[in-house]
């Protein structure tokens, strides 16, 4: 039996705040809509989403146009291999705005920005949002970004997790230095707030410290909900102690099975409720009229609008490996295997996906940047929710993070063809019943663990 909160699906938009979705040539699609660079873009798609139900929309974030194939970002830009990546927070806040159930979220990196600057970001964004936030937690780091933000040398891949719960420890920490009732608005006596509910919180540990409290608030969801994508080992510990929502890329079913007990598995050793996190793997959608309709929207993605070389760009800038060096038809070696990180995980997901032993360069990269990165639905509404509901039955997964193969059309079609379908085997919500993201989710508003500034000093009580 699946370990998992209540017998109703979550679904998440996946989104980028940019003119490329995460499938690469979607800027290409003929209907396609250039509008990601006017606010009402991003408005229009909310609300069609929030029409759908879903329980969140987010972004997923760069802080560099892909510069790593050939030593140059020329390709990227020739290609539109996601050169434009928008201020996530100017976007979110324009959500937060024209929106009033979905949850909202964004990616922000534990290496590229301080623990304040995060804690307050999102804090903010759950005030205007009416409890709504949502952060994605990456360590991702990239040789360009790390040049944008002026950054010689990186700690190794598990050193990187080290300071990433270190960072995390103290975002938490910041968000509990307000106790939810410290505001009491008395004019009368002239006290605005108890001081002795405002808390600093004095933290110190191995990597980073901070003195707080926090300038906000506490959140009307006590604190935005933590998304993670780690698919590493260290990844899923860390996950296993800070994710309320996991993200994975799993491209065939059994893997996603094998996934998704072993997530689980860590949960229940770490000491919390599997069944209190969800576990949702990126999916592309492809709906239409008809099967042969839906199979024909197919083929056009599957063979027209990628280039190679805007593949082999987006995964250069995945594994920070420049892969100009390499023909596309050239065998993944275990000597490159051992040189690139983060690349071993992706070739056993495609060995057991693809079958055989052989793995091509061109074959990473269509993973990448066309739609081999997920699970791909493809049929009438009807059939993609079977399809989605033997992947929610068979143990494999919480729900999915649909991304989109064109904008905003493919989720128009999830929302006219598929959401009904789903509605009616009773797999998904037929309206929001809650008021926060945590609601959507099932997931209990978290209490403060701040109990002393003494303890929090020892860095272990954030």
């Amino acid at each position: 039996m699946a370990v998992r909160h209540g017998d109703k699906m979550t679904l998440v938009a996946f989104m980028q705040a940019g003119n490329a979705s995460v499938y690469a040539g979607s800027w290409r699609h003929p209907a396609t809509e250039h509008g990601y660079l006017d606010a009402s873009y991003y408005a229009k798609i909310g609300r069609q989403l929030e029409d759908g139900c879903f329980d969140l929309m987010f972004f997923d974030d760069r802080l560099a146009m892909p510069g790593i194939y050939g030593g140059s970002v020329a390709e990227a830009v020739r290609y539109g291999a996601r050169p434009v990546k928008l201020d996530l927070s100017v976007v979110l806040g324009v959500l937060a705005q024209t929106t009033s159930h979905i949850g909202l979220g964004a990616t922000y990196s534990t290496t590229y920005y301080a623990p304040f600057h995060v804690a307050r970001t999102f804090a903010t964004l759950d005030h205007l949002s009416r409890g709504r936030a949502a952060w994605n937690v990456v360590t991702s780091v990239n040789d360009a970004e790390a040049q944008n933000f002026g950054v010689e040398a990186h700690l190794g891949h598990d050193e990187r997790y080290d300071r990433a719960d270190e960072f995390l420890e103290v975002v938490a920490g910041l968000w509990d230095t307000w106790d939810d009732d410290a505001i009491v608005h008395d004019r009368a006596a002239g006290i605005y707030a108890d001081p002795a509910k405002v808390r600093e919180l004095h933290y110190r540990g191995k990597y980073l410290s901070s003195r707080g409290p926090l300038t906000v608030p506490r959140t009307p969801q006590g604190r935005p909900v933590l998304m993670q994508a780690g698919s590493s080992g260290r990844g899923r510990e860390f996950a296993s102690r800070w994710a309320e929502l996991i993200f994975t890329g799993d491209p065939g079913l059994e893997i996603a099975r094998n996934h998704y007990a072993d997530q689980k598995t860590r949960l229940a050793d770490a000491g919390r409720d599997p069944a209190s996190v969800r576990i949702c793997p990126m999916a592309y959608a492809v709906v239409g009229e008809s099967e042969d309709h839906a199979k024909e929207r197919e083929a056009m993605l599957l063979n027209d609008l990628v280039d190679p070389i805007a593949s082999l760009t987006l995964l250069s800038e995945l594994m920070n490996y420049d892969f100009a060096q390499h023909d596309p038809d050239d065998p993944v070696t275990d000597e490159l295997i051992a040189s690139v990180s983060g690349i071993r995980g992706l070739v056993q997901n495609l060995r057991t996906h693809i079958g055989g032993e052989t793995v091509t360069v061109r074959d990473l990269a269509a993973h990448r940047a066309t739609l081999l990165q997920g699970p791909r639905f493809v049929g009438t509404g009807e059939q993609i929710a079977e399809q989605m509901a033997e992947w929610f039955h068979g143990d494999a997964c919480d729900g999915f993070v649909l991304a989109a193969t064109h904008l905003p059309g493919a989720f128009e079609d999830v929302v006219r063809l598929v959401v009904p379908q789903l509605q009616r085997k009773g797999l998904f919500r037929t309206e929001y019943e809650g008021k926060t993201l945590r609601d959507h989710l099932g997931l209990d508003r978290p209490t403060s663990t701040f109990r002393s500034t003494a303890a929090a000093t020892t860095g272990s009580d954030a």
